[in-house]
């Protein structure tokens, strides 16, 4: 079954109570039991609703995953897996992630003494380098937000395998469509459905898929023990998000591949950062790991602040807004926004400097938005 065709049916079965060709939001809190201990599968929500299941079942399908677990956000998934540590344990991450989530290992992990070792995700060998016998877990992005550094994912794999350690991929920028982490060898595979899953900038919510059923069984306990488990009508709206998920990423991808030649011969742009471009020092690590290249864009500007400032005030398509991966374009400044979170010192090592913007590049007519951005950058 391609992926197509299982965003639309895997887990979407019809209502076999009513026939609903779409699955039901099944707004309940409780389920009536037959009698002691014999029920239907279902005793309360927060450990389980049929709405939710189809989605873990479909987004499991997606990803090339046996299980799949989801949450009422993708920090809410974050947070669970790093349940699976203890204190004393150390996390070897990628230096370019979310703002979010170094501001989880950093200020709140960290006081559960949880220690985590920040390196160049480029290069496998600096993850190979930090690992000591405490290391548990190292966690990617790839791409990153919001440089669009890549990592090897199968490089990474066989490092952590070697040392029985765990690897975590946040996947939410290339989304299941343009790449697929399991199959590379990673354990665990983390996404915000907020962003390119849900698809319509109207729902939050996260997502965990892995193969190993043990692995899942000791995820699954901690989802229902901490209980960040999003509502029937959450899920729902995921539910239905995915199953135009193909069509949307083509379009994405389609139009920031434009949208990045356009802006990389642009006389007030400094550098362009995206894995389609032959420009891009991974360029051929992208093409290896992943079908596309994606929706996200950041460039530099020659100018700092002010004119970054100018710029992304002055869109009309391109609303000034936090988050991704939705229908329509957004864009927005790193350093004051998505991680003002972060510590300067760290943002500068990375590039996050305030003249860098950042781009989710919608469906709209690519034409339209260049034009946008055309007149935001004064020309």
């Amino acid at each position: 079954m391609e992926f197509e065709t299982k965003a639309i049916h895997v887990g979407q079965e019809p209502d076999p109570t009513t026939g609903a060709t779409i699955t039901p939001i099944y707004q309940t809190s409780t389920y009536t039991q037959e009698s002691l201990g014999k029920h239907k599968g279902y005793e309360y929500s927060r450990t389980g609703n049929p709405t939710r299941t189809a989605l873990e079942a479909a987004l499991a399908a997606l990803e090339g995953g046996k299980y799949g677990l989801c949450f009422a956000s993708g920090l809410a998934a974050t947070s669970t897996v790093l349940c699976l540590l203890k204190a004393g344990d150390e996390i070897v991450a990628g230096n370019d992630l979310y703002g979010g989530t170094i501001r989880l290992f950093n200020r709140v992990f960290s006081n559960f003494n949880i220690k985590t070792t920040y390196v160049d995700g480029r290069d496998s060998k600096n993850f190979e380098a930090q690992i000591t016998s405490k290391t548990k877990l190292i966690w990617l992005e790839t791409p990153t937000n919001p440089m669009l550094r890549l990592s090897d994912i199968k490089e990474v794999s066989q490092i952590a395998k070697k040392r029985n350690i765990l690897l975590a991929v946040d996947n939410t920028f290339a989304s299941p469509f343009f790449q697929k982490p399991l199959d590379l060898g990673t354990d665990i595979v983390v996404h915000s459905t907020t962003k390119y899953l849900g698809g319509h900038s109207d729902v939050i919510g996260g997502a965990v898929i892995v193969n190993d059923k043990k692995l899942h069984e000791q995820i699954k306990f901690y989802q229902n023990a901490v209980g960040a488990t999003p509502g029937a009508f959450d899920s729902w709206l995921v539910l239905r998000g995915i199953k135009t998920l193909a069509v949307r990423m083509r379009k994405h991808a389609e139009n920031a591949q434009k949208i990045a030649e356009f802006l990389e011969k642009h006389p007030k742009i400094k550098k362009v950062n995206y894995p389609g471009l032959k420009s891009h020092p991974q360029h051929e690590l992208a093409k290896k790991q992943m079908s596309g290249f994606g929706g996200m864009i950041s460039f530099e500007i020659n100018g700092g602040k002010d004119l970054a400032k100018k710029i992304v005030e002055s869109t009309k398509l391109f609303a000034l807004a936090e988050s991704l991966g939705g229908v329509e374009s957004l864009i927005g400044h790193p350093d004051t926004m998505t991680h003002v979170g972060v510590p300067k010192e760290q943002k500068d090592k990375l590039g996050i400097t305030d003249n860098l913007i950042r781009i989710s590049v919608g469906i709209e007519d690519v034409n339209d938005l260049i034009n946008d951005l055309k007149q935001a950058l004064g020309n």
